[in-house]
């Protein structure tokens, strides 16, 4: 799977994408990211690209032209998608993730300052928003929703239970709690039904307190 990530600090991700589960999994051919700095396809001397806004106002304003000529240089495969980050974008979900990994390719547009102008609009096919807050800009909403998604593609992780276990995948709830070795930590036990060996009882506990857990509006 393809990502492309159009921003004007292309650089804000390279420690991020140079670790972790996505460097792996671009090692191994499975999915590539890409930046794209908005700066080099604007037509201003000066490699600007944004102004202020027609009807005045504070802030600046993202410009339609160095915006639709970075789309219009992404190379595309055939299902490919452009999104928007932006807190006014529908809700990013585990569902949604699971949808949006049925792509080949998933383009970001990453606003900053006070939004984009509305005619860029045109070329973005889907809104969506990580959460109902503002951030400096859209690069974080953008590697939030390509981790979750890259979760999907099959080898990104190590083993396909990780995923049907994990928070949200099953029936919308949240996962169980875990527990390790030591046994015993200072006084603090691990429950005696994960070391009984009855995986029964162990499933049953697990769904009891992942139900427990999870919030009654996402239950």
């Amino acid at each position: 799977m393809r990502f492309d990530i159009i921003t004007i600090f292309p650089h804000l991700l390279d420690s991020y994408l140079a670790e972790s589960l996505l460097k792996r999994a671009q090692n191994n051919n499975l999915l590539s990211i890409n930046t794209h700095d908005i700066r080099e396809y604007t037509n201003d001397p000066h490699k600007k690209v944004d102004s202020t806004p027609y009807g005045g106002g504070p802030g600046m304003v993202y410009q339609v032209e160095p915006v639709v000529n970075t789309l219009e240089a992404i190379p595309r495969s055939p299902k490919n998608l452009v999104i928007l980050t932006s807190p006014r974008g529908k809700p990013f979900t585990q569902k949604m993730s699971q949808q949006l990994a049925k792509y080949d390719q998933l383009i970001f547009v990453c606003p900053r300052y006070e939004g984009i102008d509305e005619r860029i609009k045109k070329y973005i096919d889907k809104e969506v928003s990580i959460g109902p807050y503002v951030l400096n800009g859209g690069e974080i909403a953008a590697m939030v929703m390509i981790e979750a998604i890259s979760r999907h593609i099959p080898g990104v992780l190590g083993k396909a239970s990780s995923l049907e276990e994990e928070s949200f995948s099953k029936e919308g709830i949240l996962e169980y709690p875990q527990y390790t070795r030591p046994e015993v930590f200072r006084k603090s036990r691990v429950p005696k039904v994960l070391l009984s060996g009855n995986h029964k009882n162990i499933r049953e506990w697990r769904d009891k307190k992942s139900r427990k857990t999870t919030p009654s509006g996402q239950k």
